[in-house]
């Protein structure tokens, strides 16, 4: 099969490569999938796209003119792929499901460690041989409140690192598990209760209609003063406008991201010569109080490696004239 890969970071081809053992002709592109750039799918029967690309409406039509088939994913995501679109015009759309819980909840919590112990900035001074330790208190996290905002397989993992510390963890979904519950001591909760309680809040749910600028203004309100806030999994499940706000007034004592609401077209690239015209990111990022992480809490060799099979299997099984079980689209409208 002919495939192009949208999107391809260098750090990603050795993996796709190696996964693939010369069985299909991959191609390797920079530039990310959108209406302008569709047409440089002409005469292949697939493409490979990141979260980053844009698989909307027009862009799939085009797609479709063109020859494309079928479209893999090499991410768990899928909110920028219209997927009835591909459906209705028989492309059929896959993705990784579930390439490392652990990569993504391990971030997470990498990130709290470093906003409450305050790891940058102490080790910033060290850099310049101070060694004061004025204003680098933090707390411990053993016998605090930690809110899971989503306990899927990402949150699930997020879930038992916090009960290792020793944290009463809360957890909001609209499907229980019971395993978290029983073995790992997670009291579910509505959403408003978690925020009152919590003095760290993570978030892991996916990008829907449901949970777009979940965190807001009025749910922030409820929220214990100086909560540490964690997302690692869509950036516009929070309001950025809101959030920094909330950073302003102290309600949101530290923000540790490693999504933003506005990344598209600035995450992935290097724009330390060419700085975006984003009040929002501009303002976050001068804050002493928030860690920003350019997307890559999925970057870990696991993960990359599971992305990179997953991607070929999901190939393997369509030149087969198989379905595989990470398709989103439905076969019986394909067939």
């Amino acid at each position: 099969m002919k495939v192009l890969v949208f999107s391809s970071k260098d750090f990603e081809i050795p993996y796709l490569e190696y996964a693939n053992n010369k069985k299909h002709k991959l191609f390797f592109i920079k530039e990310a999938l959108s209406s302008k750039t569709a047409m440089k799918a002409v005469g292949y029967d697939a493409i490979s796209i990141f979260s980053s690309d844009e698989a909307c409406f027009v862009t799939i039509e085009k797609l479709r003119d063109f020859g494309v088939k079928y479209i893999t994913l090499r991410s768990v995501g899928y909110d920028n792929v219209n997927i009835k679109t591909a459906t209705k015009l028989k492309i059929r759309v896959a993705n990784v499901p579930g390439y490392s819980p652990n990569a993504i909840a391990e971030h997470a919590v990498g990130l709290l460690l470093a906003l409450n112990r305050k790891l940058i900035e102490s080790n910033l001074r060290v850099k310049h041989f101070n060694f004061n330790l004025n204003n680098l208190i933090g707390f411990d996290l053993n016998a605090k409140t930690v809110g899971i905002i989503g306990t899927g397989k990402i949150g699930a993992v997020m879930t038992k690192i916090m009960h290792g510390f020793g944290c009463c963890v809360l957890g909001y979904d609209i499907e229980q598990n019971a395993e978290l519950v029983t073995n790992y001591k997670l009291r579910y909760t509505t959403l408003k209760e978690l925020c009152a309680l919590a003095d760290v809040i993570s978030i892991h749910v996916p990008l829907n209609t449901d949970t777009h600028q979940l965190i807001n203004k009025e749910l922030i309100s409820e929220m214990k003063q100086g909560v540490i806030l964690i997302n690692t999994a869509r950036g516009a499940v929070i309001k950025t406008e809101d959030v920094l706000e909330g950073l302003k007034n102290g309600k949101i004592g530290a923000l540790g991201i490693d999504v933003y609401e506005k990344e598209k077209g600035v995450f992935f690239s290097d724009h330390s010569l060419n700085i975006p015209d984003d009040n929002l990111l501009i303002a976050l990022n001068a804050r002493p109080n928030v860690l920003i992480t350019g997307h890559h809490a999925f970057l870990t060799d696991e993960a990359l490696t599971n992305i990179a099979e997953t991607t070929i299997y999901n190939l393997d099984c369509w030149e087969a004239g198989k379905e595989t079980e990470n398709e989103l689209t439905k076969k019986e409208s394909i067939a």
